[in-house]
C-alpha cells in the first residue's frame, strides 16, 4: 500500500438501529403505543422486575408499533445503499428486538442479516461488541453508531461511520479507530424544542384578560398582573400538554403532510427529552396557579387536556365540545385570577362562540383529508362525509353566539358600566362577520391552523378586533368624559 493511502475499510457493515437508522427509540415508542390504551394498564407492576431484554420482547410484541411510519435517516440509507453496490455487506446490529429488527428489515429491504435482543440476551453496549467481535472477528467490521454506549462496540471495530452524535462521542470515536464517514443533519436542539412547546399557540391564552375588559376594569392593575401570571401558567400548562400530545401520536402525525415535521414525530428532538419536560411544565403551571389562588383551574385545565390527548379526541362531538370547553376554562380562569367574575349571558356567548371556532377547527381538517383524496384518519372519529353535518353544527354555534351577545348587552350590568351601551351592538355584527368569515376561509381550504393563530395572521381579523377596540372605548366614554 502506497504511503498515506487510505486502509481498504472492512467489507460488512453493522448499522445500530435506535437513534442511527432512525432518528427515535423504539422501545420508548412502543412503551408510548402501548401505554396510550389505559386497558393496557394492568399488571404493568410485574414489567420493572422483567430483565431488559425481556421488556423489550413484552413492548414489541404487544405495542402494534407501525414500522413503516418510523422516521428513517434517509442520508444513512442513501449511503449504504451506495455501499451494498460496492459489494459490501450489511448486517443490521441492533438492541432492540428481534421482531422490531426483522419488521424494520422487511419494510426497507436492505440488511443481509440481523443480530438483535432476543427476550433474553440484550445486544447493547459491550454485550453487543462482543457478540459482533465473535461473528466477524475483531477489526473486521465497520459500525455505525450514535452514541455513548456505542465506543465500547467502536473498540472492536475496524471503521466507524459516526451518525448525528454528539461532537464529544464524535471525538472520541476517532480516538479508538478509523472514522469512515460522519452524518450529521439534525436541526438545533434548542430550536426543534422551542418548535415543540409550540409559543404561537400561546396566543390562545390571551382570553384570561376577557373577564377585566368585559367588567371595564382596564385600571385595575392588581387583575392585570394576576390575570398575567394566569396567563403565564396556561401558556406553559399548554406547552406540556402539546408535548404529550405530540408523543402520543406520532404514527398519525407522520402520516400527515404537515405533522409529520413536528420535532417529535420527525426526529429532529429525542423522545426522552419529551417525557423529562412535559412534567416538568405541568409542575410549573401548577406552581403558577397556587401563586394566583388558582392551581384547580390550571388542574381542571390539565385533567381535561390530558383526557383529550389521550382518548376523547377520538370520539366525534365530544372532541368538540372538550375542545370548546378548553377555551371556556381560559376564560374562567380569568376570571378566577382577576376576582372579574362573568354574567351567565356572557358565559353563554363564550361557550357558543368557542363551540363554533372548535367545529371550524375539525372541519378544517377534514376539508384537507377530502382533498388529498383520504376518507380517514388516525385517532379522529369522523370521516370525509361528516364534513356537512359538521358545518351545519358549527353555523349554529357561531350564530347562537352572537344572539347570546345581543342579550348579554342589554343586561342591566352593561347598562351599567358602559356611557353609551348602544353602541356595543355593532361589536355583535362584527363578532357574527369575523366568524362567518373564518367559515368562508375553512370552505375555501385556507385553515390550516386553529383559528385564533389563524387569526393572529389573518390582517382582516386584525382590522376587525381593532374596529371592536374602537367600538367598547366609545362605548365606554371616554370621549365624553366618563372614567
Amino acid at each position: 500500500m502506497p504511503d498515506g493511502a487510505r486502509p481498504q475499510p472492512p467489507e460488512t457493515i453493522c448499522v445500530d438501529l435506535d437513534g442511527t437508522l432512525v432518528r427515535t427509540d423504539t422501545l420508548v415508542e412502543g412503551l408510548l403505543t402501548f401505554l396510550r390504551n389505559p386497558r393496557n394498564w394492568t399488571g404493568l407492576w410485574r414489567w420493572p422486575l422483567s430483565s431488559r431484554a425481556a421488556l423489550k420482547r413484552q413492548v414489541a410484541s404487544r405495542s402494534a408499533l407501525d414500522l413503516t411510519l418510523l422516521p428513517y435517516e434517509r442520508a444513512l440509507i442513501d449511503y449504504l445503499q451506495a455501499q451494498q453496490k460496492c459489494g459490501r455487506r450489511l448486517v443490521l446490529a441492533t438492541a432492540a428486538d428481534r421482531a422490531v429488527a426483522d419488521g424494520v428489515n422487511a419494510h426497507l429491504q436492505l440488511f443481509d442479516e440481523i443480530i438483535a435482543s432476543d427476550g433474553i440476551n440484550n445486544l447493547k453496549g459491550r454485550a453487543k461488541g462482543e457478540a459482533l467481535a465473535k461473528r466477524f472477528g475483531a477489526g473486521k467490521f465497520t459500525y455505525v453508531g450514535n452514541s455513548w454506549p456505542d465506543l465500547a462496540i467502536w473498540r472492536h471495530a475496524g471503521s466507524a461511520v459516526v451518525v448525528n452524535a454528539p461532537r464529544r462521542v464524535g471525538d472520541k470515536v476517532a480516538e479508538v479507530t478509523l472514522v469512515e464517514r460522519r452524518i450529521d443533519d439534525r436541526p438545533s436542539r434548542v430550536k426543534s424544542l422551542l418548535k415543540a412547546l409550540r409559543p404561537h399557540q400561546w396566543l390562545k391564552n390571551v382570553l384570561v384578560f376577557l373577564p377585566i375588559v368585559t367588567a371595564n376594569a382596564l385600571r385595575d392593575g392588581r387583575a392585570w398582573t394576576d390575570a398575567a401570571v394566569m396567563f403565564l401558567a396556561f401558556c406553559v400548562t399548554a406547552s406540556a400538554v402539546y408535548i404529550i400530545n405530540d408523543l402520543t401520536d406520532l404514527s398519525a402525525d407522520r402520516a400527515h403532510p404537515r405533522k409529520r415535521r413536528r420535532p417529535f414525530a420527525s426526529g429532529d428532538l429525542p423522545l426522552t427529552l419529551g417525557l423529562l419536560f412535559a412534567p416538568l411544565l405541568l409542575v410549573l403551571g401548577v406552581v403558577l396557579g397556587l401563586a394566583i389562588g388558582a392551581a384547580h383551574i390550571v388542574a381542571l385545565y390539565v385533567v381535561c387536556s390530558l383526557a383529550y390527548s389521550i382518548k376523547l379526541k377520538e370520539l366525534p362531538l365530544v372532541d368538540v365540545f372538550t375542545l370548546a370547553f378548553l377555551y371556556t376554562v381560559r376564560v374562567f380562569g380569568g376570571a378566577e385570577a382577576s376576582s372579574y367574575h362573568l354574567s351567565p349571558w356572557f358565559l353563554a356567548f363564550s361557550t357558543f362562540l368557542f363551540l363554533g371556532l372548535a367545529t371550524v377547527k375539525r372541519v378544517g381538517e377534514l376539508m384537507d383529508l377530502r382533498r388529498r383524496e383520504m376518507r380517514t384518519t388516525a385517532r379522529r372519529g369522523y370521516d370525509a362525509d361528516d364534513i356537512a353535518i359538521l358545518q351545519t353544527n358549527g353555523v349554529g354555534a357561531s350564530f347562537t353566539s352572537a344572539m347570546a351577545l345581543a342579550l348579554f348587552i342589554q343586561s342591566d350590568s352593561v347598562a351599567a358600566r358602559y356611557a353609551h351601551p348602544e353602541l356595543l351592538w355593532l361589536a355583535v355584527s362584527l363578532v357574527l362577520f369575523w366568524q362567518c368569515r373564518n367559515w368562508l376561509s375553512t370552505a375555501r381550504g385556507f385553515m390550516h391552523d386553529d383559528p385564533i393563530v389563524y387569526a393572529a395572521r389573518d390582517w382582516v381579523s386584525w382590522l376587525t378586533a381593532a374596529t371592536a377596540l374602537v367600538v367598547f372605548i366609545l362605548a365606554r366614554g371616554l370621549y365624553s368624559g366618563v372614567g
